[in-house]
């Protein structure tokens, strides 16, 4: 511990937002830089607790007392080789974790929390441009074949696990680019695509192959074809059948799924072309209050909304932690995101009725739980962000009996096999797959631990891989 009163001394501080009038102008990342000072005092408010229940809260089991005393001391290649050697994307959820490690911090329960999910960002940063160590060095090749089908974080994080003990990894991705929901999902003001690229480029020269478009399935290659030319087969293909609201109107032109709109935007900015959907002058309306609605919020205002509203069915959180979700769970309080600090209007407890229109939306009616009162309000452009339903699995020939879950997910062993899969080889799966629709940590962690049964099944003992969880599936 390196500054016994840091906490007392140093307040809770992250990076500023560039002036909103600036950043909705263009598309990058929305926190202007911290000096190394700044951030040596934020890892200086770490108490290196004797239970360090952050780490408990992280799925991935960050040293994070350890790292936060190294960025106290700028000893910056120490901390992001204590970092790396248990999340292998610090650059991602730095920028996208909602960070449960920190509703775990001891410090929290009477002040703000430590900032570990930002000093998480600012060791990779330094790592990545101090040329340090930012992957594990592959040794010895094993001969053995693992296919990952999927490109999202968990597929990535296992894709990079199993290289780091020799196997050959080859990454199918059904989509035209690598990355999942981090490449289209995201929008460039939380996370610039450059970040991204610059990961798969490390994969690339660690010996990682990747196949852009490339179904798996009925519609492409087999299953079981892949099983045939691998030795191991891993499906991490995401949960993205999206939950839609089953409502009059709902078939209408202009009512999308938000990640729908999320992508044709995506697109938009990275090949520098007009957007298929775009909310420009457009009267919007964002159903869900989560990280996606969010996302869409953001983007609907840098396309030049004229007016957005985001609808909550849910009451309005609290400000404080509530007594019936104590410390150190993840309680659900009020939040904003630097979307919200934009613009556009924010309702909860607010129910969707109908939408209204001829062949095109043009209105939608909603129900306020609190006065009772029934409203109608214009819509051009409804985007519907209420989560996800699980894996698209008819294709794959998975979605039959024996193959799910209660929760239309893929049942798993414990050692993250596909129950009832056969053919010539195993077949594992993770992420959102198993465990429905999640946090970008929880996917990191699914993918490091299937890996490690991965190896520990070619060599038929426990793997030196670390194994961070269990599969959730498997209490459903």
């Amino acid at each position: 511990m390196g500054k016994v009163t840091g906490f007392l001394e140093y307040s809770r501080k992250g990076p500023n937002y560039r002036p909103v009038s600036v950043r909705l102008r263009d598309w990058h990342e929305v926190y202007q830089p911290q000096s190394d000072e700044e951030i040596a005092q934020q890892g200086a408010r770490c108490m290196d607790c004797g239970i360090p229940f952050c780490m408990q809260g992280c799925p991935l089991g960050n040293r994070i007392p350890e790292f936060n005393d190294r960025v106290h001391h700028f000893q910056w290649a120490v901390a992001a080789e204590q970092l790396f050697d248990t999340n292998n994307f610090p650059e991602f959820t730095g920028r996208l974790c909602p960070a449960p490690c920190e509703s775990a911090c001891v410090l929290g329960i009477g002040s703000d929390p430590v900032t570990i999910e930002r000093l998480e960002y600012e060791v990779a940063e330094h790592a990545f441009t101090n040329g340090l160590p930012v992957s594990s060095p592959t040794p010895t090749e094993s001969g053995r074949r693992v296919a990952v089908v999927g490109s999202g974080p968990a597929g990535l994080a296992a894709a990079a696990q199993l290289r780091s003990v020799g196997h050959a990894v080859s990454v199918f991705e059904r989509s035209d680019a690598i990355g999942g929901l981090l490449r289209y999902g995201i929008p460039e003001f939380k996370m610039e695509k450059a970040v991204l690229d610059r990961r798969l480029e490390v994969m690339r020269d660690a010996g990682i192959e990747f196949f852009t478009s490339a179904t798996v399935g009925r519609s492409g290659t087999p299953l079981a074809t892949l099983q045939r030319e691998y030795d191991a087969v891993l499906l991490a293909v995401g949960a993205t059948r999206p939950r839609l609201i089953p409502v009059p109107g709902a078939d209408l032109e202009g009512v999308y799924p938000a990640m729908t709109y999320l992508e044709a935007s995506n697109r938009s900015v990275n090949d520098g072309v007009a957007p298929t959907i775009s909310a420009q002058g457009q009267r919007v309306i964002i159903l869900g209050g989560g990280d996606t609605g969010a996302d869409c919020l953001g983007t609907v205002h840098r396309q030049g909304a004229a007016s957005v509203t985001q609808i909550e069915i849910l009451d309005r959180p609290p400000l404080e932690r509530p007594s019936e979700e104590p410390w150190p769970t993840m309680a659900r309080i009020f939040k904003t995101s630097p979307a919200h600090d934009e613009g556009g209007e924010r309702r909860f407890s607010t129910e969707t009725l109908e939408f209204g229109g001829a062949g095109r939306v043009d209105s939608i009616v909603l129900r306020d739980h609190l006065t009772k009162e029934t409203v109608s309000f214009p819509a051009d452009l409804v985007l519907i962000a209420a989560g996800f339903l699980g894996p698209e699995l008819d294709d794959l020939e998975l979605s039959g009996e024996g193959f799910l879950t209660s929760r239309a997910t893929l049942a798993v062993t414990s050692d993250w096999r596909v129950r009832a899969a056969t053919g010539t080889s195993p077949v594992f799966a993770c992420g959102d797959a198993v465990r429905g629709q999640s946090l970008i940590v929880w996917a990191i962690a699914e993918g490091r631990s299937a890996a490690a049964s991965i190896d520990g099944y070619f060599n038929g003992r426990e793997s030196p891989l670390w194994a961070p969880v269990e599969p959730y599936a498997l209490s459903w």
